[in-house]
């Protein structure tokens, strides 16, 4: 591994000169992204290759997809000292209030040992009335995490899931090296903007990264936020990424969306698996229905956003009558997947369902209330991924019956 040493002062060392060495972020230091492009400083992460980023010209995909959930550097070191580099992109939305700076989540060998934010960066302005987006330019940031114990450690650093983070470089007090790897099983997950991680403190307590944590495996999440909408070359991306276990969250951005009806829908459901099977034939496959969500439970989207004192909720603009016709609600989409993944299992014993509402269900709702109307808070967030780990990857769940 290439590194070089340099003399650093910075406020960040409180004026003190120490003897740095910086290594450049390179795919062996990476973990959760598909893909990494090279750019002018260094690397960026995505979670969709090139190949599907190019069929398909939606912005909220390509912001969605670009944000770095899940993802995280990962070595192995003595170091006591660590700084990262970093070029994120952060959110703003006019109107509203601001929104707090991403969160870098460290662990050490595995526990959580700090957290930090990065200052600088470019700002994405979204204005969520009229869809309008600018992009403003800014300076390369740093994120520093100090007084770490000594001896070799792995270290994580997890990205924040709320920023497009452009990777530069690491400083290290310490030589850096590539981890062990620990023959953990990869855990692939597709879903929403709630696997994507919404509302959630950081990355790591997003409910996928909690759930992983505790089942001891390797996760890499395709969590989109807006866009877990049957796309065809999302399916190709999970058929073509390696896995021991994956599982894909179906239902509430294709109500959000308003974008097809059941007639669509059934079939979609039927290609997009074949699509996943087609490079994983027999890895354990484990379909989600969507957690409860008053909003949608009964009343078609679309989907839209309401301003008040400030604050942004959702609400939904359909009409109940409307499912006559075909159009998709929650319930109907649960009731649809349980019968589409019971006809599958005859032929596909890998296959496996799990309904969202053993997730998150009503009295969940009346409990931890979604704060926007849409999506979990962070409490929510961590009662879900308890319950996935317990009911995937427990002792009676389908991913621990066939993980050995």
């Amino acid at each position: 591994m290439t590194t070089e040493r340099d003399d650093f002062t910075g406020s960040a060392a409180a004026g003190r000169a120490t003897d740095w060495i910086t290594t450049p972020v390179t795919a062996e230091l990476v973990r959760g992204a598909l893909e990494l492009e090279r750019t002018e400083r260094g690397l960026l992460p995505h979670r969709l290759p090139a190949r599907a980023r190019a069929q398909c010209s939606d912005e909220q995909l390509a912001m969605a997809e670009a944000q770095p959930s899940g993802v995280r550097l990962v070595f192995r070191t003595r170091a006591t000292a660590v700084e990262l580099d970093v070029l994120p992109t952060k959110m703003e939305y006019p109107g509203l209030p601001s929104r707090p700076d991403g969160v870098y989540d460290l662990l050490v060998d595995g526990r959580p040992a700090g957290r930090a934010v990065a200052s600088g960066g470019n700002v994405l302005s979204v204005d969520m009335a009229t869809g309008t987006r600018e992009t403003r330019p800014g300076p390369v940031g740093s994120v520093r995490f100090g007084e770490l114990p000594s001896g070799e450690k792995d270290i994580e650093i997890w990205l924040p899931y709320t920023e497009i983070t452009e990777l530069i470089a690491v400083r290290t007090d310490a030589p850096v090296e590539r981890a062990v790897d620990r023959g953990r099983k990869v855990w692939l997950h597709h879903g929403s903007s709630i696997s994507h991680g919404s509302n959630a403190e950081s990355s790591t307590t997003t409910w996928p990264a909690l759930a992983a944590s505790r089942a001891g495996v390797e996760l890499v999440n395709l969590g989109l936020g807006g866009s877990a909408l049957l796309d065809p070359f999302t399916a190709r991306a999970l058929r073509d990424t390696p896995a021991d276990l994956i599982s894909v969250k179906i239902g509430i951005n294709l109500v959000n969306a308003d974008l097809m009806r059941l007639r669509a829908f059934t079939p979609a459901v039927h290609g997009f698996l074949d699509t996943v099977r087609e490079g994983h034939p027999t890895t354990p496959l484990l379909v989600v229905s969507p957690i409860h969500c008053p909003l949608h439970e009964d009343t078609p989207g679309p989907t839209f956003p309401d301003f008040k004192d400030g604050r942004m909720t959702f609400r939904a603009a359909g009409d109940p009558a409307e499912r006559a016709a075909g159009k998709l609600t929650l319930r109907v989409i649960r009731e649809e997947l349980a019968r589409i993944t019971s006809a599958r299992a005859a032929d596909d014993p890998h296959l496996h369902h799990l309904d969202g509402l053993d997730l998150y269900g009503e009295a969940d709702f009346a409990e931890l209330p979604l704060p926007d109307l849409l999506h979990p808070g962070p409490a929510a967030h961590r009662r879900i991924g308890e319950r996935f780990a317990e009911l995937a990857f427990g002792a009676d769940g389908p991913f621990a019956l066939e993980r050995d």
